[in-house]
């Protein structure tokens, strides 16, 4: 039997990057998906060109209201939500504190940190019901990343909303351990997608050297593939990965052994 067979996930920010890799292998091992983006036509295409059955609802989410909208068309058409990956996410100017405009600050804070906590505000009481109901157990996967768990020079505000995500997942996962829902996040670091090129652009660099200052202190040297991350958060997200909550688990080709 496929993975995800069975299984209905729903995944945010679908269409590029970890959002559109996940999807992809989540079809290809069973699941069901409910896919949501900013990019309404790009979300239409991509769901499309997937074989499996498929529910997509675009929107921003930093508005609550998506979020309550995705769990209620899980549900709608589906009957359940088993596994959420909240990956929705946006980077920051490359620049020092000071110089963050605060409505940017603003920005990320209400999509990398608000957006993360109405998902699982709604997602956790759904999972929770679903439990009562039939004993399935639920998981969520945030997508945090590195700069979640330690200082992140010239991304100031994008590392607090990050820390801010991983405080959220051990939070969520205590209160709701015994109820049978798992709740983890994966922490990236810079890996092959469109952020880091918007990283790259912000520099001012040209891409080899901008590469190479990104990942100066990461001991591997190189910034990941995509799909060396998503098979972390696929790890994360299995059902048979049934004992493991609260944990940050780091893909950043070894800075956390610094």
């Amino acid at each position: 039997m496929a993975r995800f067979s069975d299984q209905v996930v729903l995944v945010t920010g679908a269409t590029g990057g970890f959002g559109r890799r996940t999807a992809e292998r989540l079809a290809e091992d069973g699941a069901t998906l409910v896919l949501s983006d900013v990019d309404e036509t790009g979300l239409a295409a991509f769901a499309g060109s997937l074989s499996c059955p498929t529910a997509v609802l675009a929107g921003d989410i930093a508005e609550e209201s998506l979020s309550e909208r995705l769990v209620a068309l899980a549900v709608e058409r589906f009957g359940r939500l088993d596994i959420a990956i909240n990956n929705a996410g946006i980077a920051q100017s490359y620049v020092k504190l000071a110089s963050v405009p605060s409505e940017e600050a603003r920005r990320i804070i209400d999509i990398d940190l608000m957006g993360v906590f109405f998902a699982m505000k709604h997602q956790l009481p759904q999972m929770e019901r679903q439990r009562r109901a039939t004993g399935r157990a639920g998981a969520i996967v945030n997508i945090a990343s590195v700069a979640g768990v330690a200082g992140a020079p010239r991304l100031s505000v994008y590392a607090a909303a990050k820390h801010g995500v991983v405080g959220l997942t051990r939070s969520g996962a205590a209160e709701y351990a015994a109820k049978g829902i798992r709740v983890n996040a994966v922490c990236p670091s810079y890996a092959r997608t469109n952020m880091v090129q918007d990283f790259v652009r912000m520099t001012g660099l040209g891409e080899d050297e901008a590469i190479e200052q990104l990942t100066r202190g990461v001991p591997m040297k190189r910034v990941a593939e995509i799909d060396e991350v998503v098979e972390v958060i696929l790890f994360a997200a299995d059902p048979k990965n049934s004992f493991m909550t609260g944990h940050t688990l780091s893909v950043d080709g070894g800075i956390a052994a610094l």
